[in-house]
């Protein structure tokens, strides 16, 4: 097998579906060992130009060059013989397999009887040269979405590729975690071993990881050098042309009285082995308590008991003093709300309309049948309140850009009276005008004297949004600070399980 870093280029490559033109007259040029940022908001056209760069789509006209010579790219396996790799922004792993096994099945010569003795010796040896660890014996079911993403990075690296197209690689990882992945990335990549085409939303990781960045804006290239020369601003304005972001209301008021009072609550992990504690968690009206940690440190656990996806061995939740179980009755009654992490599969159904979606809250209050005729005016007038944009509101949810989706779910989920708000990872690879928006939402709900949960692996996310932060680590509340007073340095030990 070659080894060594491979150049690729795109030259005047065009995408049309119809009379849609996704890519217009793309050249970018990934030089060997280098490390390379696209930008761009979603729709802008990064994921047309990778998947034609992959061979998932033809381009409609338009060449590109793998190491200088011209490359007919067929399919997914075509790239892969030529030595491209990919890691998506949603995950492609089987999730009844345990992480070794998705490892050894993803490789071309595996046997089809497996010595697990020998792969075992052989994964433990390959995984001593990773910066970042997964439990090889978790399914991945069981994994927590930064853990399969970090696994889904240790898969192109254990196949052997020599140009990575990383998609969002960090969205889920703290920013310690992200600084371990991607410095590790760029080593290989200045080693000669690698290089990198990295699509992302954050200007800090372009400025401390990339050699040079292209910026897609409405299929067109818009701008493109070396990172040393631009500042974020001129990042920002290539990206954004003349529109403008949403900047959030300033902070109204003080908390107010207790709405979740969570109290030594246990319940098993995910796993069935260690156990959850949480023996004081408390949320006001008008608050906005962020909740920091690693994934896989009782994050998801703590959201699935307040969504009633799993029952506590023991302790109780409260809101507004009453007692709590998280049934849907309850959860109405107490109008307590959700925006879980991945809306699409964890608060949808993909396949049915926008409408219909945002018509879910409706469906226990509005008696057995439902109109369409309002189904579909107040749609409109949320949709057109929370700026989704849809080809219509007829249209299958699951074909929004993920932004979308975020701003048709939070248009759901806060219509009406919110006494109680839980958000998990609300921004998770969403562009920065998204970002901005769904953020300057969270803090008008809190304005409006909600109390707001955000559990959120984006450190500098929590830091902007909250009131107070907490940390999470082996399953307990480590760390509790108001926002004015809390230490970055202090909150990554506490992540990190060294305080």
């Amino acid at each position: 097998m070659n080894t060594g870093a491979i150049g690729v280029e795109t030259l005047h490559m065009t995408m049309r579906f119809g009379a849609f033109t996704a890519l217009d007259d793309c050249s970018i040029h990934v030089k060997p060992g280098s490390f390379h940022a696209l930008l761009g908001e979603n729709g802008a056209g990064k994921s047309t130009l990778v998947k034609c760069m992959m061979g998932f789509y033809h381009p409609t006209s338009g060449e590109m060059l793998v190491d200088r010579k011209e490359a007919r790219i067929a399919d997914p396996k075509a790239a892969h013989a030529l030595g491209l790799g990919m890691v998506y922004q949603h995950f492609t792993l089987v999730p009844s397999l345990t992480a070794a096994e998705n490892l050894v099945i993803s490789r071309e010569d595996a046997p089809r009887v497996i010595d697990w003795h020998r792969e075992r010796i052989d994964l433990q040896t390959f995984m001593a040269d990773m910066p970042f660890q997964v439990p090889l014996d978790q399914p991945v079911r069981a994994l927590a979405a930064g853990e399969k993403q970090k696994l889904e990075i240790l898969k192109q690296l254990y196949l052997g590729r020599r140009f990575l197209i990383l998609d969002e690689p960090t969205s889920v990882l703290t920013p310690d975690e992200a600084d371990e992945v991607l410095g590790h990335v760029r080593q290989l990549c200045e080693e000669g071993t690698i290089s990198v085409l990295m699509i992302t939303h954050k200007f800090r990781e372009v400025t401390a990881y990339a050699d040079e960045v292209s910026v897609l804006r409405r299929g067109k290239l818009v701008g493109s050098g070396k990172v040393s020369g631009l500042s974020h601003a001129d990042m920002a304005a290539m990206m954004m042309g003349d529109a403008t972001l949403a900047s959030p209301s300033p902070r109204m008021e003080t908390a107010g009285a207790p709405v979740l009072q969570v109290q030594n609550a246990r319940m098993r992990d995910r796993s069935g082995l260690k156990d959850i504690e949480i023996a004081d968690l408390t949320v006001r009206a008008g608050e906005i308590v962020g909740i920091a940690g690693i994934s896989g440190n009782g994050q998801m656990e703590l959201m699935e008991i307040l969504t009633g996806q799993r029952a506590l061995d023991s302790g109780t939740i409260r809101i507004n003093g009453a007692p709590y179980s998280a049934t849907r009755k309850e959860a109405h009654k107490a109008r307590v709300r959700f925006l879980p992490e991945e809306p699409l599969q964890n608060a949808c159904a993909p396949r049915m309309s926008v409408t219909e979606n945002i018509a879910f809250r409706s469906f226990d209050t509005g008696g057995f049948w439902l109109s369409p005729s309002d189904m579909r005016r107040r749609a409109a007038d949320l949709v057109a309140a929370f700026k989704v944009k849809t080809a219509s509101l007829d249209s299958p949810i699951q074909s929004l850009s993920g932004g979308n989706v975020q701003r048709a779910v939070l248009a759901r989920e806060l219509s009406g009276e919110v006494d109680l708000l839980v958000i998990s990872n609300p921004c998770f690879g969403l562009d920065f005008s998204a970002v901005s928006e769904i953020r300057a939402r969270i803090m008008a709900a809190r304005n409006s004297n909600t109390a707001v949960l955000l559990m959120s692996e984006d450190l500098d996310e929590i830091m902007e949004l909250a009131d107070r932060v907490l940390v999470m680590s082996e399953g307990r509340i480590s760390y509790d600070a108001p926002i004015a007073q809390a230490d970055i340095a202090t909150i990554g030990h506490h992540m990190g399980g060294h305080a």
